[in-house]
């Protein structure tokens, strides 16, 4: 898809709505409607054949939706894009749709807690193989994949430990042997990075997280090739999964997306300078931060991340206990399982989003018990590094050999 000359922001703000189409009105109209009147009953019968645009029922599309819809496959630089009622809801609908008894999806070793358990306890038993492969090293899936290979699915970075993939290296093997490449864009957003434009065929979102941006909606989007869109949603949608937006749940998102540039700027600028202080901090272990040029992937991340993000993972000396006793400490963030939103949040993934994980396999996927996991938000980076600090132990107990 041609991307437009206008810059992402305006974009964000103006794509795909006219006011003159609809009153006047500056702020697109909520369309709360389960169903949708025909002119005749034949403009009704070619809705149904497909053989003439419009909306028929909100379960497959609606005008409030279509909007963030369009909107989101052209901040994607996508051919189309489809709403659902949440991030899972999008893997889910997108999955069921690509693969089929027999078939083989490929994933990365580290996943979202919720996207492992489906892929493991779900999909897994209806006859698809899942395959773990760290595709840090895309050497890897070269080894990997073969011919029952249908799918290649990863985050970069990956919740929750910011492991990278490349995805233009990934797209390439995996297209050599005619699978579809499906990234979950969540962390980076489209103003981050677009994976479409480096060769994947399919991104997918938790819109619950950045793209809404203010911790007050769940839901979830889908961008990518144009009949890929069309399948998933009148087969993965429609059918296998009903998880459908709700038309003022789109009108949440669309109303973040307005500011998704300025608030990815002000997470990335306050997260790189919390991530240099843990980094120099003597309780802090290790900084996983794609920022810092330290970071294993620096030079990756720089060639597909405009900037760095707000997400920081983090270990500290002692382990678990340390973990637990610096979020009890902290006063200004905010204990919970989210990210994205404007406050910032802390979490620890063993016990909390990364829980369906056994500790057996935790440790295979790179998910230390002692991992920390920071959203930082958009209150003022003094207040952030200021609670942090006064939470963070002065003398760290060294976890005993």
């Amino acid at each position: 898809m041609k991307p437009s000359s206008k810059s992402f922001a305006t974009r964000a703000i103006h794509h795909g709505y006219e006011p003159a189409d609809n009153e006047g009105a500056l702020t697109p109209p909520l369309h709360l409607t389960s169903t949708f009147a025909f002119e005749s009953a034949e403009a009704g019968g070619e809705m149904f054949s497909g053989d003439r645009p419009g909306h028929i029922y909100s379960r497959i599309s609606n005008p409030t939706l279509d909007l963030l819809e369009r909107r989101i496959a052209d901040l994607e630089e996508a051919g189309a894009g489809l709403a659902l009622a949440s991030g899972m809801g999008a893997i889910s609908a997108t999955l069921w749709t690509l693969v089929a008894p027999g078939d083989e999806i490929i994933v990365d070793k580290t996943l979202y807690g919720c996207t492992f358990s489906y892929l493991r306890h779900g999909l897994g038993k209806f006859g698809v193989t899942v395959t773990h492969v760290d595709l840090t090293d895309s050497d890897n899936l070269v080894e990997a994949i073969s011919e029952h290979t249908r799918v290649v699915y990863f985050e970069t970075p990956a919740n929750p430990n910011m492991r990278l993939v490349d995805i233009e290296r990934v797209a390439e093997i995996a297209h050599s042997k005619g699978a579809v490449v499906v990234v979950d864009n969540t962390y980076a957003t489209p103003y981050l990075t677009r994976p479409v434009t480096l060769g994947a065929d399919l991104v997918v979102h938790s819109a619950t997280k950045y793209l809404g941006g203010h911790g007050d909606v769940v839901a979830g989007l889908v961008a990518g090739n144009a009949d890929m869109i069309a399948d998933i949603r009148m087969y993965g949608m429609k059918d296998m999964t009903g998880a459908v937006m709700a038309p003022f749940n789109a009108m949440l998102i669309l109303r973040g997306i307005k500011t998704l540039g300025l608030r990815m700027d002000r997470h990335s600028q306050s997260a790189l300078t919390v991530a240099r202080m843990l980094e120099q901090h003597p309780a802090v272990r290790k900084v996983f931060y794609p920022g810092l040029p330290v970071y294993e992937q620096h030079e990756l991340a720089c060639r597909q991340m405009s900037r760095f993000g707000g997400m920081i993972a983090f270990e500290l000396h002692g382990g678990l206990d340390a973990g637990r006793a610096l979020m009890n400490r902290l006063q200004m963030i905010m204990r919970a399982v989210s990210l994205g939103d404007a406050e910032t949040l802390i979490q620890h993934p063993a016990s909390m989003t990364h829980s369906t994980y056994t500790a057996e396999e935790r440790m295979v996927h790179g998910i230390s018990d002692g991992l920390v996991r920071l959203s930082v938000g958009l209150e003022d980076v003094e207040d952030i590094l200021a609670d942090l600090e006064q939470a963070l132990p002065t003398q760290p107990k060294l976890k005993a050999a």
